[in-house]
């Protein structure tokens, strides 16, 4: 069971992976970020409230009292993350952008501490400092800040969003039905960034042609789409459920962060973004970091523990 749960965990990160290579098909045929992230949360909502109205229609079932939580999943934990990061991906290489949002376990520990007041193990403050340096040298600080300023921003937004999910886990019940609340939550999110996106805007004749952002590979952009909702989306998310349901907290999160590395794999074959060797070093640093502190929070005390079921939302 615990073989097939970690087995579980590492084809959804690999799942998940694809997301950011597939969206740059997507904004290299005249997408923007925001109408890339809308036709992904539009499309893999739909498909699943469809396909769970006649698998399992009591996952759909919202108990009234986790209304405003749904609606807070939907904002933050999906809305906020998917249009955050797609718009880093824009100014940032995917595996740079990954890594930021990866900050989140970190921010984890700092909310925890600092705004719940409860105590963790001192491995938690050293894997967020660990975390930290591994980040500046990923910027290369010495040196200026190269990367993107506006991109850096918006990546850490991404992985404060992501932490807020992280912290949302702790109300998460057994009322509520962890598909249904994916369905309705990219469903939802779609819903909250239509004044953003403005779908009557999409061109839509870009899912007719073939796309090569700089140094990529040719694909159609309607193959990448539909890879991008049944790969990483749907089947990235159900596979992650199931995964953290076979797992610990901590084991199957360590699993997940492995998305980080394959992103980078899939972007450098996919197109064309080779890591330089300081984001290498540093990134290793940083994931090292973040899983030590992760990993010192959801071991701690039961009233840590509270943290529990860090599903991806990436």
């Amino acid at each position: 069971m615990r073989y097939a749960g970690l087995a579980i965990a590492f084809v959804s990160s690999v799942c998940f992976a694809f997301s950011g290579p597939m969206a740059k098909y997507l904004i290299a045929a005249g997408m923007a970020p925001m109408e890339a992230v809308w036709v992904r949360m539009a499309g893999a909502g739909v498909l699943m409230i469809a396909v769970l109205a006649v698998l399992k229609p009591s996952a759909l079932r919202i108990p009234r009292s986790r209304l405003p939580f749904f609606a807070m999943y939907a904002i933050i934990a999906v809305a906020g993350v998917q249009s955050l990061y797609f718009a880093a991906i824009t100014r940032l290489p995917v595996g740079v952008a990954l890594l930021l949002e990866f900050m989140a376990p970190v921010m984890v520990v700092i909310w925890v501490r600092f705004v719940r007041k409860v105590r963790l193990a001192r491995a938690a403050y050293v894997g967020a400092v660990v975390a930290v340096i591994g980040l500046a040298i990923v910027v290369e600080v010495w040196s200026g800040m190269r990367l993107d300023a506006l991109g850096l921003l918006l990546g850490l937004m991404a992985g404060a969003c992501c932490a807020g999910y992280f912290l949302m886990s702790d109300s998460f019940g057994a009322d509520v039905d962890p598909l249904g609340l994916i369905a309705w939550g990219m469903t939802g999110a779609a819903v909250v960034l239509v004044p953003l996106s403005q779908p009557w805007n999409i061109p839509w004749s870009a899912f007719t042609e073939t796309a090569t952002p700089d140094g990529a590979v040719t694909l159609p952009v309607l193959g990448a789409y539909l890879w991008m909702v049944l790969i990483a989306t749907m089947i990235a998310y159900v596979l992650g459920v199931n995964a953290v349901r076979r797992l610990s907290a901590a084991v199957g999160a360590t699993v997940a962060s492995l998305e980080v590395i394959a992103g980078a794999v899939v972007a450098w074959v996919l197109v064309g973004e080779a890591l330089g060797p300081f984001q290498i070093f540093g990134g290793l640093i940083v994931l090292s970091g973040a899983l030590l502190a992760q990993t010192a929070t959801f071991t701690r005390q039961p009233e840590a523990a509270a943290l529990a079921e860090p599903v991806r939302t990436g």
